[in-house]
């Protein structure tokens, strides 16, 4: 073949900057190693050690013998074979979720997918039947729904967030605009819980205020939760799934961050009644099965098992087990807010928020800070992050840097924080010539 495909006769999506953002991230990342990086939203890597793959594996295959019952030919074909659609381990998740958030579901609603990622795919695919189905999302928002729902051909509209989560009284005039112009709000998609890119959190009287506004608006909820157990200050708050009383949420969860992200096994709780022909009547999960069977077939059996036995070990108790982790994500935190404030205090042209939790922080600068001011960020000082314009669909945030603190050492933070000093009165300078 000596023809080049054009680009214009493929999706239009691979023509979609927002698709390549993190590719350019990515290559920016490999050309400059030795720099300080505040982009990465990755967990750290703290004191795990190769060795425990087989640690947790041992765990797991004890557990499937001891408790399950099962024969060692049964024990190798969970692990080598083709496995259960919807997931392996979705009783430990169950009971997981049930000691971490008080979250009950029946184990035959919990779909174990290949991260967060494919849980999105799944239920956007399942929920948006029609063109006139409209995703609702917080602007700025997490790149991962956004680009899932561009992919698939899914209306995207933006309903701001302000310093404690999504504004309501938004939801509630956006959701019946988009009424008014004859198409569905069918759904809305957020991180209630120290959000990527903003690490903003909902107060709980919020949570069931939307929950409320949701179920005027007939809308389903998508509640996504990576974060949730690195709180900085305060008490924790009830998911939206644990305050849902009519099945109006579909609850997407991972263990990138409070396991191991190179797993790449997550879920999603999903216990929605559907009815069909002649009043048969499944699950959203047993739903979700279809879509799965026809994109991975079934998650890794090896990768739940690990994961399963990382559940067993700390008795399917994760809050608990990231106790640590918990505690140097929210030391970063704070060492970052207060460098940031030692810098910066005083200047009215340059603000960040300060939150509760999670990983995340906004600097707000007086200069466009795109791909090109990142570049030189990275070859001039040596330090990255990322530009906020990649969270917003509407052209907006243009001056904004998304810090990340999750994956770097207190040395480095105080070393990059110097760094990013530089590169902000360099570009002042730049911008004032």
């Amino acid at each position: 073949m000596n023809a080049a495909l054009p680009l214009s006769e493929l999706h239009a999506s691979l023509s979609d900057p927002a698709l390549s953002a993190m590719n350019f991230l990515n290559e920016v990342v490999e050309r400059y190693p030795d720099a300080i990086s505040f982009a990465p939203g990755r967990p750290s890597e703290g004191e795990f050690r190769a060795t425990d793959v087989s640690r947790y594996l041992e765990v797991y295959t004890s557990y499937l013998a001891e408790q399950e019952g099962f024969s060692p030919e049964r024990i190798a074909a969970e692990l080598f074979q083709y496995g259960r659609t919807n997931g392996q381990i979705h009783r430990l998740i169950a009971r997981t979720v049930a000691n971490d958030e008080g979250i009950a579901v029946d184990p035959d609603n919990v779909v174990v997918t290949v991260g967060a990622q494919e849980g999105m795919l799944l239920v956007l695919r399942a929920l948006f039947g029609s063109p006139e189905d409209v995703l609702l999302v917080s602007s700025p928002c997490y790149v991962g729904i956004t680009g899932v729902a561009r992919l698939l051909d899914i209306e995207t509209v933006a309903v701001p967030e302000g310093t404690d989560g999504m504004e309501l009284a938004e939801l509630e005039r956006i959701s019946a605009e988009i009424r008014a112009r004859g198409k569905r709000p069918r759904a809305l998609y957020l991180v209630p819980d120290f959000a990527n890119p903003t690490g903003a959190s909902l107060p709980t009287a919020a949570r069931l205020r939307l929950l409320e506004v949701a179920a005027a608006a007939e809308l389903l909820v998508i509640e996504d939760n990576p974060y949730g157990f690195f709180r900085r200050v305060g008490e924790a708050r009830p998911t939206l799934k644990a305050l849902d009383s009519d099945h109006r949420v579909i609850y997407i969860g991972s263990f990138a961050k409070t396991c191991m992200p190179g797993a790449r096994v997550g879920y999603v709780l999903a216990d929605q009644p559907v009815s069909g022909a002649h009043g048969r009547r499944t699950t959203l999960a047993q739903e979700l099965s279809k879509i799965k069977s026809m994109v991975t077939v079934n998650t890794s059996a090896v990768s739940q098992a690990v994961i399963g036995g990382m559940l067993i070990a700390n008795g399917c108790r994760l809050r608990d087990s990231n106790a640590d982790a918990a505690k140097l994500y929210t030391q970063n935190l704070q060492l970052l807010l207060d460098l940031l404030a030692d810098r910066f205090e005083g200047r009215a042209d340059i603000a960040w928020n300060r939150p509760d939790g999670g990983f995340f922080v906004v600097l707000t600068v007086p200069f466009t800070a795109d791909d090109a001011a990142l570049e030189r960020s990275a070859r001039e000082h040596r330090v990255l992050w990322t530009p906020m314009n990649y969270f917003h669909r509407d052209g907006a945030g243009s001056h904004g840097i998304r810090l990340s603190c999750s994956a770097v050492t207190p040395e480095e933070i105080r070393a990059g924080v110097g760094r990013l000093a530089a590169f902000v009165a360099a570009e002042e300078s730049r911008a004032a010539s």
